[in-house]
This record gives structure tokens, sequence and C-alpha cells, in this order.
């Protein structure tokens, strides 16, 4: 995913803090039908794994968990947002 180097953010305990406080994240899978988005609540388990280990749960009406992924998925988590004008 791009990033442009004005919006990256490397600072691992911030990013911890934007995960924690934002809890709900678009889980984004590649499948061989396409790619397949859902809003989902993750947590972040710290104890597990190299960075830590996401968990959520998916329904079982929603599709996404029966399409195998052909790679890696993407959790995308929202801080707070707000419009910057052009000139500004």
């Amino acid at each position: 995913m791009y990033v442009p180097p004005a919006f990256k953010n490397d600072d691992r305990e911030n990013i911890r803090a934007t995960i924690g406080s934002a809890r709900l994240a678009n889980l984004v899978t590649a499948t061989a039908e396409g790619p397949i988005a859902t809003p989902l609540p993750l947590f972040l388990d710290e104890t597990e794994g190299k960075h830590g280990v996401l968990y959520g749960h998916l329904a079982k009406t929603n599709p996404q968990w029966r399409s195998a992924p052909t790679g890696e998925a993407l959790a995308i988590f929202v801080g707070p947002e707000a419009y910057v004008t052009p000139s500004w």
C-alpha cells in the first residue's frame, strides 16, 4: 500500500494506540473472485507474534471467511479525520 511520506508512521507505540482507539478496521483480502473488504472490530494481542496478532470474528453469513485469500490480508485502521483545505 502506498503511503505518502508526509503520512508515514513508523512509531510502533503510536500505531498500537491507533489500533486500540479505532477498534474498527476494514479487513481486505485478495481472492480468486477479486478483492473482498469487511468492516470488522479487531483487537491487538501484543503477547503473541513478533509484532502482536490481530483478532476478530467474521459472521458465518459473510462470504469473506469462505473465500481463500491469495496472499496477505490488509487491516486498515482509521484514526481521527478532518477536512484539510488545499490552500492550507
